[in-house]
């Protein structure tokens, strides 16, 4: 099977397109033939070895353990093992499963559920890491409730776009931050109130809300702070800078334990009930999901030079 292959951490010149060896499933997986995968910030920090704390949560110290890339993907069900009781051949299904970019991947059952019936492979491939990142940060670290008012930040990128919608689905008023060209989407996915972030600063504007999710941004947790209601909750779930992301994990702790705000980091943790849920959010059609651009497999280090970039509006995607 042809496979995006990397042998040492760079740019995406490191990576190739290479015939390698077709995966045979173990007694508790499930063989995907992958008709989609998508990327995200993820795959990039991974295909990198960067910052240098991706190296020390296992991926490889000097060259990265696995040598293909990718997470996300949507595909068909060839074969599964012997203790695999959710799926069986021809099921079509979608999830996070490492080495995703490939013509086929052995997954274990509890990371896949069963495809969306009204998604095609490539929107359902665009789901599972951005929507699950998005729903666990607004519902477990944001204590999500209706009638509150809450910020997304950077809600035009793939965790973004999924989080606009998310929140409205649990009755909530939602002001989107993006930037000029990204107000009309925004709006177009359920964003109550939009702010650009090039002509207004949303922490300085003196609005308060109760819960803030940031997918991108460059503000210090402080100005986070400043933006949030007396009990209001702050989830850091991604990023434009490593310096506010380790301010969350170092300050986050003790703002929350020295007054009534509560600040958070967090990183997603993939899992086969969320994904269900996930599931009825779409064939319900109260989450879509947006794809900025659609690469062919043999283009994977295009999509990321794009991916890198920071100004995708939504996924991208990877047709097989």
């Amino acid at each position: 099977m042809k496979a995006i292959v990397y042998h040492k951490y760079g740019s995406p010149d490191v990576l190739e397109l290479k015939e390698v060896e077709k995966p045979t499933p173990k007694d508790d997986e499930v063989l995907v033939k992958i008709h989609a995968a998508s990327l995200n910030a993820y795959d990039w920090h991974v295909m990198r070895g960067k910052p240098f704390l991706v190296r020390l949560m296992g991926f490889g110290f000097l060259k990265p353990k696995k040598q293909i890339l990718g997470a996300d993907m949507a595909g068909r069900v060839e074969a599964v093992g012997r203790n695999v009781k959710r799926f069986q051949p021809d099921d079509e299904v979608f999830g996070t499963i490492s080495g995703s970019f490939a013509e086929y991947v052995c997954a274990r059952e509890k990371y896949l559920a069963l495809k969306p019936a009204n998604m095609s492979f490539e929107e359902a491939a665009a789901v599972p890491m951005a929507a699950i990142t998005a729903l666990q940060g607004l519902r477990d670290k944001g204590q999500i409730q209706p009638g509150q008012k809450v910020l997304i930040n950077g809600a035009s990128g793939g965790v973004g776009t999924f989080a606009v919608q998310i929140a409205k689905s649990f009755g909530v008023e939602v002001t989107a931050v993006c930037s000029t060209r990204n107000l009309d989407k925004a709006r177009s996915i359920g964003a109550d109130q939009v702010i650009d972030y090039t002509q207004e600063d949303f922490t300085k504007n003196g609005q308060r809300y109760d819960l803030i999710l940031v997918a991108n941004g460059h503000q210090s947790i402080l100005d986070y702070k400043r933006a949030l209601s007396p009990k209001g909750i702050c989830v850091i779930a991604g990023g434009g800078s490593m310096t506010q992301m380790f301010q969350a994990m170092l300050l986050g702790p003790l703002i929350s334990k020295t007054g009534s705000r509560k600040m958070y980091n967090m990183l997603a943790k993939l899992n086969q009930k969320d994904l269900v849920f996930l599931k009825e959010l779409l064939e319900a059609g109260k989450v879509v999901p947006v794809i900025d651009r659609r690469y062919p497999f043999s283009e994977v280090p295009e999509a990321l030079r794009y991916l890198e970039e920071g100004h995708a509006r939504g996924k991208v995607v990877i047709t097989l």
